[in-house]
């Protein structure tokens, strides 16, 4: 089983900040679709190197909780908020404002969007809100007024909760993030055109492990564990399906001799264990002693 996981040199400060920085919240949303012959795929994006958190990192689409985010005012179809801040263990204000924070995000990264005219359709074609994708991402428009300004209905129904990470005690930059499922709806498609990221793909789950292996993309550890999580359900509707029992997965980040390593919790160690059993074997996990 693996007890740290190094993480890539300058990927965070040799030094701890003099206090513990507040974890901001944000949403991730694993975006699902039928594999061509049989399965799931994922899309997944590799974030420009400029960025000042995870650049070159291959991830989800996502990001942090907008206060507009929490507009009370939002068409809404499904759970409710209350349902939502049940899940992840918080109130029903900020769980609202994940979700809507989920449904942006999604829609300003990938041009996905998880919304309809009515509580029981969505958009076929996002491409026609591209002017109010790039007003979006330039914080001149709030999601709230896009939607109603469009007659639009948020769908959460088409979300699922899926696990809650936060970022160690100890880095310069920390999110209090809730990750989310979703399917990819009929007829729209997932492009790259976000300045965060210079390549996107839809990969299944255990390609994008084997990718991270060879050291073809690298893996944040909840990238690595929600993909080996999701490689154990057989399509879509399985893993939309999923009954999940979420609890806060705060790593602990460990400094020894100018290297920097991650402890994980128990529960990601077991996920992590499991793949190992079945053949994979992520780079970098140290057992005891010397490095791998």
């Amino acid at each position: 089983m693996p007890e740290q996981i190094k993480l890539p040199d300058g990927f965070v400060p040799d030094e701890e900040p003099a206090e513990p920085v507040t974890p901001r919240d944000a949403a991730t949303v694993v975006l699902l679709r039928a594999a061509p012959e049989s399965g799931t795929e994922v899309f997944l994006q590799r974030r420009v190197t400029q960025m000042a958190f995870a650049g070159g990192m291959t991830v989800f689409p996502g990001g942090g909780v907008d206060s507009r985010d929490a507009d009370a005012g939002i068409a809404w179809a499904g759970e409710p908020a209350a349902w939502w801040g049940e899940r992840f263990g918080c109130d029903a204000a900020l769980a609202g404002a994940l979700v809507c924070a989920a449904v942006r995000e999604t829609f300003e990264e990938s041009g996905v969007l998880l919304a309809g005219p009515s509580a029981d359709t969505v958009v076929a074609d996002a491409g026609k809100f591209a002017e109010a994708r790039g007003a979006l991402v330039r914080r001149e428009l709030s999601f709230a007024e896009f939607l109603a300004a469009n007659e639009l209905v948020l769908r959460a129904d088409l979300l699922r909760p899926w696990s809650h990470w936060i970022t160690p005690v100890g880095e310069p930059r920390r999110y209090d993030t809730r990750f989310f499922v979703a399917a990819l709806p009929d007829g729209q498609r997932a492009d790259g055109d976000t300045s965060e990221a210079d390549h996107t793909s839809w990969r299944r789950p255990a390609e994008a492990l084997e990718d991270h292996e060879r050291g073809h993309s690298v893996l944040l550890p909840p990238t690595r564990v929600t993909l080996s999580e999701l490689a154990a359900h057989p399509s879509v509707a399985a893993a939309m399906a999923a009954e999940r029992e979420i609890e806060p997965l705060l790593p602990r980040l460990v400094r020894e001799n100018g290297d920097a390593f991650l402890v994980l919790p128990e529960k990601a160690r077991r996920v992590l264990a499991n793949g190992l059993a079945n053949g994979t074997e992520p780079d970098g996990i140290r057992r005891g002693g010397g490095a791998r």
